[in-house]
């Protein structure tokens, strides 16, 4: 039997829950590629390699015998593309604002936690959902990545709310762990990167299809 307790605070991943950023991820992935006469990767491979921050997303996509001395000339080659480009053909999922717009009206009080540098997690969330977030925080020094529970537990302190009255809502493994790790209960996302099955599998009691259906866990 599902949970229908009532949350008063969310805490969101950013990548495959609110964002579709799939595409610029994998476009700074093949520009870097390029450069250094790699194979590209395709949109499905992409989708399996995030999750875990940057550098991993890097290092996934290398081909198996590259120079691991170079490693961090790849990684800046990504990241400088990548900051000049993770707009081009990133868009909220359809749904998703109406969604937040709606968690607000009602008092909800709105997190988001990314494996992305903190930076443009928030620069992000200013431009695509303006004040609808009323916190978001990235990689950063003294935040160890998810799913690490140093985010989501900065992002409960800043909400100013208690673990149990907050819900992590994410659409991977990593995001399933990082619930755990930090205490929260989790609700899955079947229209990110992974799909109900793979949620399924993971554990998650809780699972929703579109963005709507989230409107039944709040106050």
């Amino acid at each position: 039997m599902k949970s229908m307790k009532k949350y008063s605070s969310v805490v969101f991943d950013l990548d495959g829950t609110l964002l579709n950023t799939i595409d610029d991820l994998r476009d700074s992935v093949n520009y870097m590629l390029r450069l250094n006469g790699f194979p590209e990767r395709t949109t499905k491979e992409v989708l399996t390699f995030v999750g875990n921050g940057i550098a991993k997303l890097v290092e996934l996509s290398l081909p198996e015998n590259y120079e691991a001395e170079k490693f961090n000339k790849y990684l800046n080659e990504f990241r400088d593309h990548y900051s000049l480009n993770s707009k081009n053909k990133t868009c909220p999922y359809e749904g998703i604002n109406d969604i937040l717009s709606y968690l607000k009206g009602r008092g909800v009080k709105i997190a988001v936690v990314s494996n992305k540098v903190d930076d443009q997690t928030k620069i992000l969330c200013k431009e695509y959902f303006g004040n609808n977030v009323d916190f978001a925080v990235g990689q950063k020094p003294g935040v160890e990545k998810k799913p690490a529970p140093d985010g989501v537990l900065d992002a409960i302190k800043n909400l100013n709310c208690r673990k149990e009255d907050a819900v992590y809502i994410g659409d991977s493994e990593v995001d399933f762990a990082t619930a755990n790790n930090s205490g929260l209960d989790f609700i899955g996302v079947s229209w990110g990167y992974r799909g109900r099955p793979f949620l399924e599998n993971l554990g998650a009691e809780t699972i929703a299809d579109n963005p709507d259906e989230l409107k039944k866990y709040f106050i």
